[in-house]
């Protein structure tokens, strides 16, 4: 009798442990932005592909729209092993002690998408996210938004329509310094604080690509955009580097390679997703929106580039000058 309920107890948990062994490794996915963004659509995508190439071996679950953590819980989240992945504005970083990310903020840096990603395509985009690794991070590849514009309840065609204004932005000290040099008067806040602080008057406006823009209904509370196309909002996907480390070697591999579709996927749909948001803003009714002439932009550029050489000393001059490298930009061009 004894030898057969200890029979019967080890079969018990030989089933247990089957069971147990075939659940699937959950990867928890958090980002602070709409599902229908193109790092909403990204962050699917890459769901898909990896439950595909794994075989249901990982399934991973998105969290969208701050709906797990916001902007300013999420970084430590990951760092805790709470959530495993984000996709964190660029921005983020600096903040997190790695100021060379936000050479990614410096305004007018990349003139278009080919020149960005001789940046994160390339070296540069390769040691910016190495230095991550001491910070228990690891980086694993760059998605683009795409590039912002500004928008305010009154006209801006010069730097002058900027004066005064209360202009929302994400913790950066050269978001903080680019707005300044316009006159602006820059407000950190979360992401997903914005629309009522623009609706409320606690902000007077705000930058962003278009799909946010949109997606967030902010062109519900801004009255005018202008499409000056300054500056550039990206985001770099990253793990708990002590979760990826343990992931066997088979797995992890299946994941590199869902994390490459994905990345090509996002990168492509960034620029569609921004014209479609754009040609909706248009239709709304509810929005104004300006293209700025040469000699317009060209003023907004004069005012805000030499932020790049006041900014050395937090991003680093040799940061600055291996992506003028890689981009062909000279400030002292303009």
């Amino acid at each position: 009798m004894k030898i057969s309920n200890i029979l019967a107890g080890l079969f018990a948990c030989a089933i247990s442990f089957g069971a147990y062994a075939q659940q699937p490794i959950v990867i928890k996915f958090s980002h602070v932005v709409a599902a229908d963004t193109p790092k909403g659509k990204a962050a699917e995508m890459f769901a898909k592909k990896a439950a595909e190439l794994t075989h249901g071996k990982v399934k991973v679950e998105v969290y969208a729209n701050s709906t797990l953590y916001k902007d300013k819980e999420e970084m430590e989240a990951l760092q805790l092993g709470a959530v495993q992945m984000l996709a964190p504005s660029l921005a983020k970083f600096g903040p997190l002690g790695v100021k060379e990310f936000e050479v990614f903020d410096l305004p007018f840096i990349f003139g278009n998408y080919d020149d960005l990603h001789k940046v994160t395509n390339g070296a540069v985009g390769k040691q910016l996210l190495a230095k991550l690794e001491p910070k228990g991070i690891r980086g694993l590849a760059f998605w683009d938004n795409g590039f912002k514009s500004f928008s305010a309840n009154s006209p801006i065609k010069t730097p002058a329509d900027l004066k005064g204004k209360k202009m929302r932005i994400q913790s950066s000290k050269v978001l903080e310094e680019q707005m300044r040099s316009v006159g602006a008067m820059p407000q950190v806040m979360a992401f997903s604080e914005v629309y009522q602080a623009l609706q409320t008057g606690v902000v007077d406006g705000t930058e962003n690509p278009i799909s946010n823009l949109y997606t967030q209904k902010m062109h519900e509370v801004q009255k005018h955009l202008t499409l000056t196309e300054h500056g550039y909002l990206g985001y770099a996907v990253i793990v708990n580097k002590k979760f990826w480390d343990g992931l066997p070697t088979d797995i992890r591999k299946q994941l590199e390679d869902a994390m490459e579709q994905s990345t090509r996927y996002a990168n492509q749909i960034a620029k569609v997703e921004n014209d479609a948001a754009l040609d909706a803003v248009k239709k709304s009714g509810r929005t104004t929106v300006y293209v700025p002439t040469k000699d317009e932009r060209l003023a907004f550029k004069k005012a805000m580039v030499p932020v790049h050489q006041k900014m050395e000393g937090r991003v680093g001059k040799d940061t600055i000058q291996a992506v003028y490298k890689e981009t062909g930009f000279r400030p002292d061009s303009l």
